[in-house]
């Protein structure tokens, strides 16, 4: 789950990394208050989206006064960033900035290992600087069993070529800031800008947090960080169901047990879908278990989805047996009932699989074609939905 800047802000601050007084406001009224409180002086309105280039949309703007502010506010709140419309604005202390630099840790599949990147030349043009001139971007493994401490903080300052007079508290911070990694089960944290003032202090002015939802048990008090409100409903759905789904923009529903075998669905419908001009409408992995509410709930939500056009249900059985899985979606289907118009395109693999064919052959049910390949049924579910 990605944070909004104000709530990685408030994190930040738990964790005692220094950050700069920031107030979230809804309307124009909301910001010249929160300005006022502030201390009246320059402030800092932006914008509160999840997604990058804030300040070329016109989303981050200085005001010099509460009325300043609030006519800031007026002007950012409603705006569209990138697809994003802007409900909130935080309106932020200003500073005197002499530097800026960047920084974040994040979760290095590809090695199984964590990494930490930072440079003395932050603000926005980081991922221009990252192409341009990578050499300026230092990147530092990070092993999980130990993380950021002392002497990891000033192997990251040292490459990175921070200025001894700052490199201390440098160190100090991103401390820190791998403790706010670590002890909030974050996949990201990352700082652009880290500013060094006129006045010396170094601070955390801009954050961008990404918490890992599997470690939710661990954290109940992340369930308040969730914006619901501008969740998808399809997503928010398949969540309260416990299904593990994300919705994409196609026209083809997947369900299939096992993320592999769902990431290979993915791949073989959208090459099939090239010839038919469609593509995969979701990802859903419904684990292990494909008892007949199980298979029920996935083609609920999926069938929710006005996009989808046509179902491709691709099971391998295993421990779950075919069996169990064809007779979860013919119960399904019943649990359904009118909810249920769009085809299924069903290819059965595994343990039993001919036992489950025989299930779904004697069903008969008009929505159903039961095809034998994986390959296959890529082109039939394509085929359908193009057809629509």
């Amino acid at each position: 789950m990605d944070l909004y800047e104000y709530q990685a802000r408030d994190v930040f601050e738990k964790h005692g990394v220094p950050v700069l007084g920031g107030i979230v406001a809804t309307t124009p009224a909301e910001a010249k208050a929160a300005a006022e409180k502030l201390g009246g002086g320059t402030v800092v309105v932006k914008a509160q989206v999840k997604t990058g280039g804030r300040g070329k949309a016109g989303g981050v703007k200085l005001a010099h006064s509460p009325e300043e502010a609030e006519a800031r506010a007026s002007e950012i709140l409603g705006m569209d960033i990138k697809g994003h419309t802007v409900h909130r604005v935080m309106i932020a202390e200003g500073a005197k900035i002499a530097e800026e630099y960047y920084f974040s840790v994040l979760l290095d599949r590809a090695e199984r290992r964590y990494l930490a990147m930072a440079s003395v030349e932050g603000g926005m043009e980081i991922e221009q600087l990252a192409v341009e001139r990578p050499e300026a971007l230092a990147r530092v493994p990070v092993d999980p069993t130990v993380g950021i401490d002392a002497a990891k903080a000033a192997e990251i300052v040292s490459q990175a070529g921070f200025a001894p007079e700052v490199a201390d508290e440098i160190a100090a911070v991103l401390q820190k800031l791998w403790t706010v990694y670590a002890e909030e089960d974050a996949t990201l944290v990352e700082v652009n800008p880290l500013v060094r003032t006129e006045d010396g202090a170094i601070i955390a002015l801009d954050g961008k947090v990404t918490i890992d939802e599997n470690a939710a048990f661990r954290h109940p008090d992340h369930a308040e960080l969730e914006d619901k409100a501008a969740a998808d409903p399809l997503e928010a759905k398949a969540k309260a169901l416990d299904l593990n789904y994300v919705k994409l923009d196609g026209e083809v529903g997947i369900i299939g047990n096992g993320a592999g075998l769902v990431m290979s669905t993915l791949d073989v419908v959208a090459y099939a879908g090239e010839e038919y001009g469609v593509k995969p409408a979701n990802f859903l992995d419904i684990g292990g278990g494909a008892n007949a509410q199980i298979m029920a709930n996935g083609l609920d939500v999926i069938l929710g989805d006005q996009q989808v056009r046509s179902v491709f249900v691709n099971v391998f059985g295993g421990i779950t047996a075919c069996d169990e899985v064809a007779n979860g979606i013919v119960n399904a289907l019943g649990i359904l009932g009118e909810r249920a118009t769009k085809p299924l395109v069903v290819r059965l693999d595994g343990n039993n699989v001919d036992e489950g064919r025989k299930i779904l052959a004697e069903a008969n049910h008009p929505l159903v074609t039961l095809v034998a390949t994986m390959d296959e049924a890529a082109a039939k579910a394509a085929e359908l939905a193009a057809a629509k």
